[in-house]
């Protein structure tokens, strides 16, 4: 019998081609992937309360009798309004539809029904606005509900679960060992699987969902300990000589003595270590953490290896360097640049002296992992904010050298919940001070209402002869009140800044348009720059000293605290002023954070908690493959699930026994979906 992931999704009663297509929008394209595309919630009709013990806000199922017939009348707009009275033994309340001509002969008179939705208040009194309904005979189920897409309801996708279910094998063979679930006190997959969907009480749920979460998140670190495995080999690139101190002799200023430290936990571990290094540098906004990374280049160049320096932006890039090839300008040291905006001919050449040996350090994008990329004798990895890549795009670039010397730097502080799965094979440099003359930012949350007054703010700063930012979210289509950073730039060069210079940025812009718009605003030709997130790391302008960004909310605190750290750099004091006209109650909790520290690590940890890993880093940005149900925010399921895959690795440390058969299929497909093929 073929498995049920090798069964398309179109196979399934009443699905066919056009809602396959729909199912695939939402990730689903097989059985078997269906059998995991897990509720979000649940509708519990199987416990009707009564009218009087039902409260306002309270969203619950009511048994009751429609007490008379169903009335309607128009409204404004033309809008139908139809309601109608239902009373049980203890009370009685409203219930009010709109625009549904269809009531009137839905709901009859002294029948009794099952009303599912929202307890409100209308003139006082408890009512109910639009609530499903049904029959007592057809109810007392819990209903799960499930993402949907445009053209498919939860109920169609409820009622495709339903044949998938029923498409179980007799004996459903469990990934994970017995032994295993009686230790952990978990429940059997094929129990996990029908309750998740089709639970008979609601405690059925929370067991379900233990059994799973466990589940996804040791496939999770399995997986990672078998990448992290393939970093213990061997290596033959011992350092020397240290050559740091030459390096810094290069430098206009100073290092701090956390910098000092870092680069010698680095020229540590590539002298003394058998095995590669595998460091993460991790420091603050703005802490000279670029700097650590270029002297432990430098030492891998003049140890006559080549270093490759990958950043995740061509903007970063470029400023690494612009700023290495000058600091190296009266140095025997090579440098090059290799992104994907370079000409096809640029692109050979430089490849072409990577592979030969004539470039000794070479910095770059993605493209640096390009199949055509060769190196002669590659020594050292830096990967720069290593959140932006994938863990296999950090191996496929390690993979280039013979077992390379690795090291990665954030300026994301990474809260120590994330950091145990993500980085768990690394030694760990803090860079805990900043370098002298550092500003501490004042940062202020405000509503539209005092927009004028931020205008006049930051024409005040321009007219002393600083710069200014103002960011702006990106704006997906149909947003019709959020305006794009060209419409923003557009209106305000017209209107408020007709006598300044205004500048834009944005992501689709080409390479060379940005980096000459940067270059004007770096040069003090352009006074108020507008642009989105691209501005987000490696911008560094001394002059700058007011950040305002707008629609504050719907950023990331990580990503709010790394914008407001493009301020602040000179010497002058600087401001952040977060606009938002939210009302949410945790949306102004973040917010507010952001008002009450400058301390990265104190936000990265408010924001994993608020928001979660996906949000913290932005869109799918932490590098990890997607979770389905696992939050990888909860301490105690990570904890148990890493001591767990320590547990199994140190039995069988390539999964190749007959009984972890199971859990190595589920990593290889866990992986694949981020492009990892090591497993195969």
């Amino acid at each position: 019998m073929p498995s049920l992931y090798e069964i398309p999704v179109e196979r399934i009663k009443g699905v066919g081609e056009k809602r396959g297509k729909l199912f695939r929008k939402l990730g689903v394209t097989s059985v078997g992937e269906l059998l995991r595309f897990y509720p979000r919630g649940y509708e519990d009709w199987s416990q009707p309360v009564t009218i009087k013990e039902c409260a306002a806000g309270d969203t619950c199922c009511i048994r009751a009798v429609v007490s008379c017939p169903v009335t309607e009348r128009c409204i404004a707009g033309g809008r139908l309004l139809s309601r109608v009275r239902i009373s049980d033994d203890t009370d009685g309340m409203a219930i009010t539809f709109f625009n549904n001509q269809y009531i009137k002969n839905m709901l009859r008179s002294n029948e009794e029904y099952l009303f599912y939705g929202r307890i409100t208040l209308g003139s006082g009194r408890k009512e109910m606005v639009s609530p499903m309904f049904m029959l007592p005979s057809r109810g007392k189920q819990i209903h799960p509900i499930y993402s949907q897409t445009a053209g498919i309801t939860s109920h169609q996708i409820e009622n495709a679960v339903k044949l998938a279910v029923d498409m179980l094998p007799t004996n459903i063979k469990d990934p994970i060992p017995a032994p295993i679930l009686e230790k952990y006190n978990l429940c059997t997959l094929e129990f996990a699987i029908k309750s998740i969907h089709f639970p008979s009480v609601m405690d059925d749920v929370a067991v379900a969902r233990r059994r799973l979460i466990f589940e996804e998140l040791l496939v999770l670190c399995l997986g990672l300990s078998l990448l992290k495995k393939g970093r213990k080999k061997e290596t033959s690139l011992k350092l020397n000589r240290d050559y740091t101190q030459e390096f810094f002799s290069l430098l206009p200023f100073t290092p701090t003595l956390a910098q000092l430290n870092a680069v010698k936990d680095c020229i540590t571990d590539m002298s003394d270590e058998k095995s590669p290094m595998s460091r993460l540098v991790q420091g603050d906004v703005g802490c000279g953490k670029t700097a650590v990374a270029a002297a432990v280049c430098y030492s891998a160049v003049k140890n006559g290896w080549q270093a490759a320096f990958m950043a995740p932006t061509e903007i970063l890039a470029e400023q690494h360097y612009s700023s290495l090839t000058k600091i190296l300008a009266n140095t025997n040291v090579r440098v090059a640049l290799l992104t994907g905006s370079l000409t096809a001919v640029q692109k050979r050449k430089i490849k072409t002296q990577l592979e030969n040996g004539e470039i000794d350090l070479i910095i770059g994008t993605h493209a640096l992992i390009s199949d055509s990329v060769k190196f002669f004798k590659l020594g050292l990895v830096v990967t720069d904010e290593q959140h932006r890549f994938g863990v296999a795009q950090r191996s496929k670039l390690v993979d280039k050298g013979e077992n390379p010397h690795l090291l990665i730097m954030s300026a994301t502080p990474i809260p120590r919940t994330l950091a145990l799965i993500i980085y768990g094979d690394l030694d760990v440099s803090v860079i805990d001070t900043l370098p002298p003359g550092r500003q501490s930012i004042d940062t202020f949350l405000v509503d539209s209402g005092k927009r004028y007054r931020m205008y006049k703010f930051l024409k005040k700063h321009m007219d002393a002869g600083h710069q200014c930012y103002i960011v702006c979210p990106a704006v997906e289509e149909n947003e019709l009140n959020i305006a794009s950073a060209q419409e923003y730039a557009e209106k305000i060069s017209k209107e408020y800044f007709k006598d300044y210079s205004v500048g834009l940025v944005y992501g689709k812009m080409k390479a060379l348009e940005k980096e000459q718009v940067m270059n004007a605003f770096s040069q003090g030709r352009i006074s108020l720059l507008v642009s989105t997130t691209v501005i987000e790391v490696g911008v560094d302008v001394p002059n700058a000293t007011v950040m305002v960004v707008e629609n504050a909310e719907r950023f990331g605190l990580s990503q709010l605290h790394q914008l407001r750290g493009r301020v602040g750099r000179g010497k002058e004091k600087s401001f952040c002023i977060l606009m938002s006209d939210v009302q949410n109650e945790e949306a102004l909790e973040r917010l507010r954070t952001m008002c009450h520290t400058n301390n990265g690590f104190e936000i990265a940890d408010a924001d994993l908690r608020l928001r979660g890993p996906g949000d913290f880093f932005g869109a799918r940005q932490h590098g990890l493959p997607q979770m389905k149900i696992a939050p990888l925010t909860d301490m105690d399921f990570l904890t148990k699930a890493q001591q767990c895959a320590a547990e199994i690795m140190k039995d069988n440390t390539a999964l190749s026994e007959k009984k972890y058969k199971g859990l190595y299929a589920q990593v290889k497909m866990l992986f694949s979906k981020m492009g990892e093929n090591s497993f195969n």
